[in-house]
């Protein structure tokens, strides 16, 4: 039948970690303890992709890069990359755990789609180190996908590469992409699915793309969320997505939308929105 079959979630900012605090907090300290002030938005920009490939990224941005070589006289190189790196994997595994709630709705989500006979699966920036204390950590307050991916099953290829989106799709037996949809909360969550060829969904609020704490977020008054969400959907929409979504909740509603274009003949890429 032409109905989704399996929805493959992002893990920080989309199903735990609201906000998506756990990696930005270390690339801002590790870049601090190099004698380089990075900015929030700075060490966001990158987020989803594999993390050594998040701290090569930040270091080719124009303005740190000249900032680089302004405090050591050249240009940064891969040993660079590779001592932040060296840096940045013990900080994060140290404060993983406390990053791990489930994002509001998450939980009951997954139960409504699994009752559709959908099945949950996951991609993540994280390295499978990383993701033994996430995984185990969502396990005891509530969530867990059927299956999970990182970059480390794909030959370091992590996003925007579509390879994690496809070891989903063969593990769980799936039988074509646009049976998928993939849900994340980054312009590299969203390229993911685009290149993997299934229906692409970004999620605005708890996302890295916003940035804001669950406090922060319930602390903005009424105009100042739908301000904040509307300029989170635009983002994803710029970078391809078929669909943005406010929260969670909302997903179930637009599996439903998106089984009814598939019956139409519709397919990922489609513009909708």
């Amino acid at each position: 039948m032409n109905k989704i079959e399996c929805v493959i979630l992002d893990w920080a900012g989309t199903a735990v970690d609201f906000g998506c605090f756990a990696p930005v907090k270390v690339f801002v300290d590790i870049f601090r303890n190099a004698g380089i002030d990075v900015t929030m938005e700075e060490a966001r920009a990158p987020m989803g992709m594999l993390k050594i490939d998040h701290i090569r990224a930040m270091l080719s941005m124009p303005r740190v890069s000249g900032l680089w070589e302004e405090k050591y006289g050249r240009a940064f190189n891969e040993e660079d990359v590779e001592r932040l790196y060296g840096e940045f994997e013990p900080a994060l595994m140290a404060s993983l755990s406390t990053y791990t709630d489930p994002i509001p709705g998450v939980i009951e989500t997954v139960k409504e789609l699994r009752g559709r006979g959908l099945r949950i699966g996951s991609t993540t920036g994280y390295t499978a180190g990383m993701m033994e204390v996430v995984v185990s950590n969502a396990e005891r307050k509530g969530y867990r996908p059927d299956v999970f991916f990182t970059p480390d099953d794909t030959h370091s290829c992590g996003r925007p590469y579509p390879y994690m989106i496809y070891r989903n799709m063969e593990h769980l037996k799936l039988s074509a992409a646009w049976k998928v949809v993939k849900v994340g909360d980054t312009a590299s969550d969203i390229k993911e699915g685009v290149n993997a060829g299934v229906w692409s969904v970004g999620v605005a609020v708890g996302s890295s793309e916003m940035g804001l704490s669950h406090e922060e977020f319930e602390s903005l008054s009424e105009s100042e969320r739908a301000e904040a969400i509307s300029r989170t959907r635009q983002t994803f929409i710029r970078h391809g997505a078929d669909f943005t979504i406010d929260t969670m909740r909302d997903l179930p509603a637009l599996i439903e939308r998106i089984d009814g274009l598939l019956s139409e003949g519709k397919r990922p890429g489609y513009y909708l929105e």
